[in-house]
């Protein structure tokens, strides 16, 4: 492993270390999109159960 450190300069820990808190801060963001998606379908499920429709599926009159 230190070859390879040695290889990539002399900020090798550095660039390695901002990699990871890149990866990190991208799995963070899709785990609450993930979430937050789940929890609005809940909400129009629950809001359709209660009988309020989308007005995008109602035919002009």
């Amino acid at each position: 492993m230190s070859g390879f450190l040695d290889a990539i300069g002399p900020h090798a820990g550095f660039i390695l270390a901002s990699y990871g808190a890149a990866a990190l801060v991208l799995a963070g963001l899709t785990l609450a999109i993930l979430r937050d998606h789940a929890a609005q379908k809940r909400a129009l499920d629950a809001l359709e159960r209660r009988g309020a429709g989308r007005r995008s599926g109602r035919e002009a009159a």
